[in-house]
């Protein structure tokens, strides 16, 4: 956890000398938060969701509306954005908790049109197909002083301790004794439920605060790009998140999200450079690792830690010189 959150927090003096940029690195962290949260419902608890941008979107129409509505405060857009998606989670949850495998994700895919649909219809409030606009980067208020976060390095380091309180914050979840519960429920939900633990209240909190964490990155998403739209709410969105969790290694690994998320992006910006259909050789690399290496980049790379070193060759004996 140290390394990963030094390595991101050097990373804004070395990355334009690579050759990249610095809104590069916000969207990697943004993104990461996101498949962190997902990773929440998809690896720890084996529930397969295929509509969870619908939570990143109304977290990024929730800041907006609320920064144009309420107050201009990054700490109550933020909070606004939680809580609208906190809510959401909780009416899908409770139609969806009982569910599991195919049905479970088929009604996720349901609820995820059905907010896309809403988002683009209900244009009096969300702007319809042009989204809302001139969201603003509002400064981090710490009462006796303002961060300003308008540019791009200023907002790399706000987004940063964001994602190091979420990672931090469900490390702590995952290895606690109901994360514990959580895992047994992935495993085998009818013997969790003989044990005694009530699966359905679990799994509805994993959901609601999934997608609470999910609107989080969906109103820092907004902050930087100074806008949200419908596109992000839509099943081609919520296919990235589930592809970047499954390739960093989701269901074996807790940073496995992360991974995923700095591969999506590099992999965008630079196969983009050189073909315009990136997303072709993203999917094949997709394929090859769900045929090959289902566990992911992060199960690869523990795979090759764990592998033996070369026996020595033992020297001849003297004699037989």
């Amino acid at each position: 956890m140290l390394v990963t959150w030094a390595l991101f927090a050097t990373l804004p003096f070395w990355i334009e000398p690579i050759g990249l940029y610095h809104y590069l690195g916000i969207e990697i962290l943004i993104f990461a938060t996101y498949a962190l949260a997902y990773n929440l419902v998809l690896g720890h608890a084996g529930l397969p969701s295929f509509g969870h941008g619908a939570f990143f979107g109304i977290g990024a129409y929730a800041f907006g509306l609320a920064q144009f509505n309420i107050a201009p405060n990054l700490w109550i857009c933020l909070a606004v954005a939680v809580l609208a998606t906190a809510l959401a989670g909780a009416l899908v949850a409770l139609f969806i908790s009982h569910r599991r495998g195919i049905y479970f994700s088929l009604m996720t895919i349901a609820f995820g049109q059905v907010f896309w649909f809403v988002a683009m219809k209900a244009h009096a409030i969300t702007g319809g197909e042009d989204g809302l606009l001139k969201i603003a980067r509002l400064p981090a208020d710490l009462g006796l002083t303002a961060i300003p976060l308008e540019t791009n390095v200023a907002l790399y380091y706000g987004v940063l301790a964001m994602f190091m309180l979420v990672s931090l914050g469900l490390w702590r979840l995952i290895h606690s004794p109901f994360g514990r519960v959580v895992k047994a429920i992935k495993q085998n939900e009818e013997r969790a439920r003989f044990i005694g633990y009530d699966v359905w209240a679990c799994k509805f909190a994993v959901i609601v605060l999934s997608a609470a964490l999910s609107g989080l990155a969906g109103g820092l998403f907004a902050m930087a790009q100074r806008s949200a739209f419908p596109d992000v709410m839509s099943l081609h969105y919520s296919g990235y998140i589930v592809m970047m969790t499954l390739i960093g290694g989701g269901l074996v690994s807790f940073w496995g999200p992360v991974i995923g998320a700095v591969v999506f992006f590099l992999a965008r910006d630079l196969i983009g450079a050189l073909t315009t259909s990136w997303m072709l050789w993203f999917g094949l690399l997709f394929v090859i690792l769900v045929l090959f290496r289902p566990e992911g980049l992060a199960g690869l790379f523990e795979a090759l830690r764990r592998k033996p070193p070369p026996a020595p060759v033992a020297a001849p004996d003297a004699k037989e010189a």
